[in-house]
């Protein structure tokens, strides 16, 4: 018969491994809907303050200004969603969100670059939104399952933005960046704790 102590040890790394797969297996859960939402909010404002995509640093200042915000918003907002919630950051969990997310939004900053280079002011909404929309995608993808279906919506709308008569830019920007992100914090709000 084994001893005590093979026994305990044994129990002890069984129980490491379970905490280990659940850990691992974990969704990252601490996605803001009320942050989501108040980022819609100030989406919505610039739209109105920007208007129609021109070839204009202010056009572009204003939307940058208003990206910066959202991030701002967004990553107090997951902090406190996540202390709520007992979710560490740098858990497995919120690690692969991150890991997912970043690529397209990198790939938005280079690609909005060569845009304003290229002369291509009026095609900014729809990239814009078609990246935003792939990362959240990608991310949601490691968490609750509303929110890569706002991805897809804001794929939908980048796409239409690309196909729209260019001065009817910020009117997509303010459908994606505001309304869908509203509604889908909201949901978030509602149904997964804040």
């Amino acid at each position: 018969m084994p001893s005590p102590s093979t026994l305990d040890r044994h129990a002890a790394d069984s129980l490491r491994f379970i905490r280990d797969t659940m850990a691992n297996a974990a969704g990252f859960t601490a996605v803001p809907g009320w942050g989501g939402a108040l980022m819609g909010v100030t989406a919505l404002g610039t739209a109105g303050l920007a208007g129609p995509p021109r070839a204009e640093p202010a056009w572009l200042a204003l939307w940058l200004g208003d990206a910066a915000l959202a991030i701002a918003i967004g990553l107090a907002a997951i902090t406190l969603k996540a202390r709520r919630a007992g979710t560490p950051l740098a858990g497995p969990g919120a690690r692969r969100f991150a890991l997912a997310f970043a690529p397209a939004i990198a790939a938005g900053a280079g690609l909005t670059a060569v845009f304003v280079q290229k002369g291509l002011w009026n095609q900014l909404p729809g990239c814009w939104l078609l990246l935003y929309g792939a990362a959240v995608c990608s991310g949601g993808a490691f968490s609750v399952r509303v929110v890569p279906i706002m991805g897809v919506g804001l794929m939908a709308l980048g796409g239409l933005a690309f196909a729209a008569p260019p001065e009817w830019g910020h009117m997509f920007l303010a459908a994606g960046f505001g309304g869908l992100q509203i509604i889908f914090g909201i949901i978030i709000a509602r149904r997964y704790g804040g």
